[in-house]
């Protein structure tokens, strides 16, 4: 029996399951927490992969390691291959007013042309230009950019060259400054961002292998919406993953251009396209209006489902973490409609419920009102966290 292990190195945790590479049978796994916070030392995500993979029973017997991973987010290495500051990831939106700037020095189509998606507080391109307006001196030792899951994969390597660093097209996608169509970073974007040049992962097949030392054969790995996508194998069906974040996806032929910014055209995996909204309020909505009430999340879930449709009027608009569909980076959650009669638990757990839904919904549409073909009716649900959702 040959064994395989997959990473799933995300905003909150670090997860690995080992399986069988011919039944995909799971033979076992493991699991370690990520700090909070929307800014990381990724030593802290070196830790926890190496605690999950402790916990699922080590490597030794493994033939190969794939890491899928948290896009977006900004791990800046200098000349020796040292960390220059904390990661900041996808949902730090302190890069707001960078990626506003970003998007009218080109224009919103001149980007969603270019790249397929305009800047967002999200984006790595935005998160650099941040990076070099507000720490010039972090700027200055900054020899290389990658992405937490590029550096995961090569710190397991073992190598300490920057040169070495890999990626996927999907990760890539994702930055700002690489045309998916062409397979081909836009260094004179990466170069407009923060002002110079930099070594940036090289950009692997699916199926390379990477160097190793050791027994362990490496992947590239991809985006964690991408590796998602690729594990279901639906095809003109959207998926809807609700994580930390709430993302709805699927797969395309060509790359998506829209300049509204809703409808990001990353790449897939495998040559194609994976036309995606992301929400920044999902799970963690979730945990904190259980906390909250008081309440596991089962429990959120049995309240909500004795609830009526609709809450009976009381709406929640979940933007605890500001929002990134729609672009409102600096805005709050709100709770409406609350009279005598309908100020109780269960309405409150529905209409948080509701509320984050919705925001997926609304991704939904926005594919559908851009052309992206859907098969009619079919909807993939990736339900990485709180499973009780499964029942509403």
């Amino acid at each position: 029996m040959t064994l395989v292990a997959g990473v799933d190195s995300s905003t909150q945790s670090c997860k690995v399951v080992i399986r069988d590479a011919d039944t995909g049978i799971l033979v076992r796994e493991g699991r370690s927490a990520h700090p909070e916070g929307t800014e990381v030392d990724p030593e802290f995500w070196w830790l926890a992969l190496r605690r999950a993979i402790e916990a699922a029973g080590g490597l030794d017997d493994v033939a190969g390691l794939s890491i899928a991973g948290q896009q977006h987010g900004m791990v800046c290495l200098d000349a020796e291959g040292r960390v220059v500051r904390p990661a900041l990831l996808w949902n730090d939106t302190r890069s707001a007013q960078a990626a506003h700037e970003l998007t009218g020095d080109l224009g919103a189509h001149a980007w969603a042309k270019a790249v397929g998606l305009v800047p967002v507080a999200s984006f790595t391109v935005s998160k650099l230009r941040w990076l070099a307006e507000h720490e010039p001196d972090h700027a200055a030792q900054v020899a290389a950019v990658c992405l937490p899951h590029d550096w995961l994969t090569w710190r397991l390597s073992g190598s300490t060259s920057i040169e070495d660093l890999s990626t996927d097209r999907s990760d890539a996608s994702g930055t700002g400054y690489f045309d998916p169509r062409s397979g081909e970073y836009r260094r004179d974007l990466l170069t407009l961002a923060f002002g110079r040049d930099l070594v940036l992962p090289t950009v692997r097949e699916p199926s390379e292998r990477l160097v190793t030392h050791g027994h362990l054969v490496l992947g590239p790995g991809g985006g964690d919406n991408a590796a998602a996508h690729l594990g279901v194998m639906a095809d003109n069906a959207a998926v809807v993953s609700l994580g930390t974040s709430g993302t709805v996806f699927v797969r395309s032929d060509t790359m998506p251009m829209d300049a509204t910014g809703i409808v990001a055209g990353f790449a897939d995996m495998t040559g194609g396209f994976l036309p995606l909204v992301c929400t920044l309020n999902a799970a963690r909505v979730l945990d904190a209006v259980a906390n909250l009430l008081g309440v596991s999340l089962a429990q959120l879930s049995d309240l909500a489902l004795s609830a009526e449709a609709g809450a009976q009027g009381v709406t929640m608009v979940p933007y605890l973490e500001g929002e990134r569909t729609p672009n409102l980076p600096d805005a709050t959650a709100s709770l409406h409609g609350l009279t005598l009669s309908n100020i109780a638990p269960a309405n409150l757990a529905r209409a948080t419920i509701e509320g984050m839904l919705s925001g997926v919904s609304a991704g939904l549409d926005a594919l559908n009102d851009l052309g992206v073909a859907l098969l009619e009716g079919a909807v993939t649900r990736s339900f990485s966290v709180n499973e009780p959702l499964i029942r509403l």
